[in-house]
């Protein structure tokens, strides 16, 4: 029973109304980028819901950060459009763009400080889909709504999310069966 003692946050009880509002408000961010979407790119649009979950359940993180969320996607969109110019005739070919869209757009989030893990979905996403005007706009839309219910609830949304590491079995552990 011990295995199963940590199913549930501790947490919760106390601060369920946090735990309630900041889901609903990662519900209507997603629904006002589905609709700004209009269903055109479901990958965008999970990476974007990714980010709904990183800002509203850890606004605490570096990675929750207006210039994380903003300049990582902005970073994924880049290099997704970019790479959809190049030639995808066959699927080895069309795996390998994708690849490197997503390498592209990881090195230069981390070379620029905006690592958001999120944003290389949208570089897969606009590879994938093409860049299109409804995709950019779904995407700073997105972006600028999520960085922005953020920045102006930064100090009454609380971390969901264990700040430190949860304390690690020993393998044997894992295995053991009762």
């Amino acid at each position: 029973m011990p295995r199963f003692g940590r199913a549930f946050d501790a947490r919760f009880g106390p601060h369920w109304p946090s735990y309630v509002l900041q889901s609903l408000l990662a519900s209507v961010s997603v629904f006002v980028v589905l609709v700004t979407l209009h269903r055109h790119n479901l990958a965008v649009a999970a990476s974007l819901a990714a980010t709904a979950f990183t800002v509203f359940a850890m606004p605490g993180s570096i990675t929750a950060s207006m210039r994380n969320v903003i300049g990582g996607h902005l970073v994924g969109l880049t290099f997704g459009a970019f790479f959809s110019f190049f030639p995808q005739e066959t699927p080895l070919a069309k795996d390998a763009v994708y690849a490197l869209a997503v390498g592209a757009a990881m090195f230069t989030m981390t070379l620029t400080n905006t690592e958001h893990p999120p944003a290389a979905g949208t570089a897969l996403g606009v590879v994938i889909a093409g860049c299109t005007i409804r995709i950019v706009l779904g995407v700073i839309v997105g972006i600028t709504l999520l960085a922005l219910i953020h920045r102006l609830l930064k100090p009454i949304l609380r971390d969901l999310v264990a700040v430190k590491p949860r304390d690690r079995l020993n393998l044997d552990d894992r295995f053991e069966r009762d």
